[in-house]
């Protein structure tokens, strides 16, 4: 329907929201104090949790990288969504009917279907599936599953389905419910080529679902001999829904109990997981059509609250053969992306967890995961492995790509003990400290950029590398700005409180530009008064600022705990301080002027200045009265 969402209902989408249970679909949150929440940022890399959820007044702020604001911008950001989109898909959740009025949208609609269609497109096409895998045409699919030791109870917990071979099923039926071609096409389900098709014929699928638990593609095995493609299996394209790089099969059965063993358990395909799980590791996830990569970390570091303070360990499964050794080469390149231990665990005999189930039962699986092995081990074993060690020029090169390989990691406390690792595996006249030295050497060879040797084929010199900008602005969180910083807190959190005691303050009290553009917006708003009466106050004030820098402060004050309760005392030490300061500022300004002054030359205005001084300093003395009255 055209038109604009009304404000009154927006408002009621915002105050029945929960920040922190929409976020927590995205990462794991832990108690930070004071009301406050805490886990590591979705939008940026981070080794320690500054992402802070304040869920009494419905804002975010990441301390790290300053994105912040409401339950309708996280899911903005975080999903790609227009904020009608946004506000739509909350109002879904917590049952608001919207209404529209006449105006236009707040933000420019994005081209394609809305995000809430594909998702429902894809939760029919799922209900579909599932019932077309109970029909005779699916036998070969059923058996497949049996086969592996997945019933038909099983078959449902994990939503299985099968597509029909018949090429049009899923469209005819998507149309019966009132599906556009455009928003099937843009779901991934159906393809064009003369003319409209179902993507998946004739083969077992498996949803994929996001950490909420809504279906966003589908990954599809081939089990027909004259199936006409050929590739093992399929899934679901790119669409503004499935990012093969971000998706991890599984995710929203495993997340919870990734959140709390700390651990998370990384397999090699579809049936894996649900082995897994079947068999008590609930940890178990999977990508989905592509390797395990390093927008795959971003996600399950989030899930596994992993950071400096809170280590947890990430178990990858390989097999045991040459493509499973250099998967394992390949994931120790990104394993200085997690602060979790890693581990490999490999089966001896190279089974995977769905054939060491069927094989040997679901305790096996267990056992396979609690062998594990760290990862660096398993890696330096696997390129000492392939030298022959009796011979010293095998020794020599063992150690050579070995060092090479301990060079390129980031974390430099490590090298030493897995410089230990290499040489008790080579052993012989390998000691600690030749492996160290030949580290170095390997360190000292610097890595050409590929830009630079495509540069250097051509004859041409690189281009040198621009240094990073300055910041124009100060830090906010500096100390010297502290006590402007702690009274908008009071403000943005606390209107009420604060109210009558803010009445002299101006903007030239906040000596950062950032605090006195936040200052500003107070006043423009109606001041204290306003917000005082006003649940929504912080989220209208970051909403009415122009300055990306004083709409990120505005979600940093909302979030921040204040040191303790905001009862009169604390209220007038902050307030009557920042009137101080602004006090010292003028008296040492006022005293700058008259010592280049002559009192000789300009009595008039000597003397003005100096009664200027006067004034000033009893204002001050009074200033400290009234602070010691608060305490």
């Amino acid at each position: 329907m055209a038109g604009r969402i009304r404000e009154d209902d927006i408002a009621e989408v915002r105050e029945k929201a929960r920040i922190d249970e929409i976020v927590s679909s995205y990462v794991t949150l832990r108690n930070a104090g004071g009301g406050s929440m805490k886990g590591l940022c979705p939008f940026h890399d981070e080794k320690s949790p500054s992402f802070h959820v304040t869920p009494s007044r419905g804002f975010f702020h990441c301390f790290g990288c300053q994105e912040g604001g409401d339950v309708i911008t996280f899911l903005m950001k975080i999903d790609g969504l227009s904020f009608a989109e946004s506000v739509e898909r909350l109002a879904d959740k917590v049952g608001v009917v919207l209404r529209r009025e006449e105006g236009d949208e707040r933000d420019e609609r994005p081209k394609g279907p809305p995000r809430q269609r594909l998702i429902e497109a894809n939760r029919v096409a799922a209900e579909f599936y599932a019932e077309q895998l109970q029909t005779p045409d699916s036998a070969s699919g059923r058996q497949f599953l049996l086969e592996r030791g997945f019933d038909q109870e099983v078959a449902e917990r994990f939503g299985m389905g099968f597509a029909p071979r018949d090429g049009e099923a899923l469209l005819r039926h998507l149309r019966g419910r009132s599906f556009s071609q455009d928003e099937m096409v843009g779901a991934g389900l159906v393809a064009i080529g003369r003319s409209a098709y179902d993507r998946f014929r004739g083969r077992l699928l498996w949803p994929i679902r996001d950490a909420s638990g809504d279906t966003i593609g589908f990954g599809a095995r081939r089990i027909f001999d004259d199936d006409k493609i050929d590739a093992k299996y399929l899934n679901t394209p790119e669409t503004p829904l499935y990012k093969k790089s971000q998706v991890l099969y599984g995710i929203d059965l495993a997340r919870r109990e990734i959140a709390r063993s700390s651990q998370a358990v990384v397999v090699e395909g579809y049936t894996d997981v649900m082995a897994c799980h079947l068999a008590g590791v609930g940890t178990a996830v999977a990508s989905c059509g592509t390797a395990f990569g390093e927008e795959h970390t971003r996600v399950l570091r989030r899930f596994l609250h992993d950071h400096e303070e809170f280590r947890g360990e990430v178990i990858f499964t390989f097999d045991g053969d040459q493509a499973g050794q250099n998967a394992a080469l390949k994931t120790f390149a990104g394993d200085q992306n997690f602060v979790s231990q890693t581990y490999v665990a490999v089966e001896p005999d190279g089974l995977d967890p769905c054939d060491v189930r069927i094989k040997k039962g679901d305790a096996a699986v267990r056992e396979l995961v609690a062998r594990r092995v760290p990862l660096y081990r398993f890696v330096l074993t696997n390129v000492v492995s392939k030298y022959d060690l009796d011979r010293a020029d095998g020794r020599i090169d063992a150690l050579r790509e070995s060092a090479r390989l301990v060079a390129s990691i980031r974390d430099q406390s490590k090298v030493t003990a897995f410089a230990q690792e290499i040489s008790k595996m080579i052993g012989a006249d390998v000691d600690t400290n030749a492996v160290l030295s030949e580290v170095r050497r390997a360190a000292n060879r610097p890595a050409a950029r590929p830009d630079d040797r495509a540069q250097q084929r051509r004859g041409e010199r690189p281009a040198p590398v621009e240094a990073p900008t300055r910041p124009a602005l100060p830090d906010p969180r500096h100390p010297r700005f502290s006590i402007e910083r702690e009274t908008l807190k009071l403000v943005i959190q606390h209107p009420m409180a604060i109210g009558r005691a803010t009445a002299d303050i101006g903007p030239n009290d906040f000596t950062h530009p950032t605090y006195r553009g936040v200052w500003e917006l107070v006043d423009a708003a109606g001041g204290l008064v306003a917000g005082a009466a006003d649940p929504g106050w912080s989220t209208k004030l970051r909403d009415a600022a122009t300055d990306p820098d004083v709409s990120s402060a505005i979600s940093a004050l909302g979030v921040e705990p204040l040191m303790r309760e905001p009862d009169a005392q604390y209220v007038g030490s902050y307030v009557f301080k920042l009137l101080e300061l602004t006090a010292q500022r003028r008296i040492a300004d006022v005293k700058s002027r008259l010592q280049r002054t002559n009192p000789v030359e300009h009595p008039a205005d000597y003397n003005k200045m100096f009664g200027e001084l006067a004034a000033l300093e009893q204002h001050r003395r009074t200033l400290r009265d009234r602070m010691a009255g608060t305490e």
